[in-house]
């Protein structure tokens, strides 16, 4: 009786007990893989080292190999002087991605909510957006009174069409059952835009934002070749011109570092910003 039983029992949902280790090996390989490419990367910047260091024709750059590279990224670290030059590109980058949200985020509402705004602006919206930052160069030098100005001119003309196009293109997702409801409720066109139309494309404007981070970030550096001396542009600058290939690596690192870690944050934020109407 008892053998039919513990039979029994074991024949129950035969699936249900190699699933859990599964589901723990699946995790575990989750938490894992980035890890492993962060590694890879590694890795490969130790091959290109070693090539760097036995090569006799590379051998004036063998600052770039991980060994001295990292020595230099400590000393950084230690002397205040990663903070000192991020710093002042982190303000830049601040207030550029502040001038292109406060400006991409309206427009975005108005293109993606209006057909008649849409064929208008269009046109020129594309054709601008496909201009290098970097080519407004010269005009942001004459323009702007600061150096740093033009930076921030230049950051901000590179950060606003990915805030645009993905607010535009969350407004058109945008359910019109909410919108009728609204209506229906005695909301007005700025009351479905403030309860209604913002809650709703607030992840789709963060995700612009992060990518705006992405291109400003990487304007960021030929942005600071410009007279400033401060900012991890200049920094590279400077390194390069010394022939520091040691410090200038590390800044490489330092860069990486940070954009990374601004990046998640935001991927973060924007992951959580998932907006479900009340019913």
């Amino acid at each position: 009786m008892s053998g039919g039983a513990t039979d029994a029992a074991l024949a129950v949902e035969p699936g249900t007990a190699p699933a859990r280790p599964r589901l723990a090996l699946d995790g575990l390989v989750a938490r894992l893989a980035p890890l492993v490419g962060l590694f890879g990367l590694l890795g490969l910047w130790f091959a290109g080292g070693l090539i760097l260091e036995s090569v006799p024709a590379y051998s004036a750059f063998a600052g770039f190999a991980p060994g001295p590279a990292l020595t230099s990224f400590a000393e950084l670290i230690a002397s205040g002087e990663a903070w000192r030059a991020a710093g002042p590109s982190l303000a830049r980058i601040g207030q550029g991605l502040a001038v292109a949200f406060l400006l991409g985020a309206p427009l975005g509402l108005l293109v993606g909510s209006s057909p008649l705004a849409e064929r208008i602006l269009q046109p020129p919206f594309q054709l601008l957006r496909m201009i290098s930052p970097l080519a407004w160069m010269p005009i942001a030098v004459l323009t702007f009174p600061s150096w740093d100005g033009a930076i921030v001119f230049l950051i901000a003309a590179a950060a606003i069409w990915p805030i645009l196009f993905a607010t535009a293109a969350g407004v058109k997702r945008v359910d019109p059952v909410w919108l009728a409801m609204a209506r229906n409720l005695g909301a007005g066109p700025l009351a479905s835009l403030r309860r209604v139309v913002v809650p709703a494309v607030l992840q789709d404007i963060l995700t612009g934002l992060r990518l705006a981070l992405g291109v400003a970030w990487i304007v960021l550096v030929p942005a600071e070749y410009l007279g400033v001396t401060s900012g991890l542009g200049y920094a590279i600058n400077d390194a390069r011109d010394t022939l520091s290939y040691d410090r200038l690596a590390a800044l490489v690192l330092l860069i990486g570092l940070i954009g990374y870690a601004l990046d998640s944050a935001l991927g973060r934020l924007a992951a959580r910003a998932r907006w479900i109407p009340a019913t």
